[in-house]
């Protein structure tokens, strides 16, 4: 059986944030099966990572801007700030999806796991997710 949930997550601040609860906030799981999250935005991206020290969410930011700056000369799309193609660049890097097993206890996380909303927008606004859950 498929279901499919399509929500809303509220405007964060650039930088990486864990937004498990937020998504099982949404969502109604079965016994087991797979989670299939999507992001529909070419600005932001999902990823799982450490969840339990938030200095891993400070670094992740360091890192990704390190490699990615903002106002790199040779940039051709800019119209949207200087902030928007480097956004669109780290959005490719860390992807526009993830996949988890769950079962009767939740979802299938490791101990320090958390499915990290990565917001590469000064302001990007509120994100649309879509969820599928197969079971």
């Amino acid at each position: 059986m498929i279901q499919q949930y399509e929500f809303q997550l509220s405007a964060r601040p650039r930088g990486f944030h864990i937004i498990t609860q937020d998504i099982l906030q949404q969502i109604s799981l079965p016994e087991k099966g797979l989670l299939q999250l999507f992001i529909k935005h070419t600005s932001a991206g999902l990823t799982i990572n450490e969840n339990a020290d938030p200095d891993v969410l400070f670094d992740f930011e360091s890192i990704y801007n390190k490699l990615v700056p903002e106002n790199l000369p040779f940039l051709k799309h800019t119209m949207e700030g200087p902030d928007d193609m480097p956004a669109h660049i780290k959005a490719s890097m860390v992807g526009h999806h993830v996949s988890i097993p769950f079962n009767e206890n939740g979802l299938c996380l490791g101990t320090w796991q958390g499915i990290y909303l990565c917001e590469f927008r000064n302001n990007g606004g509120s994100r649309k997710l879509v969820a599928t859950i197969i079971s």
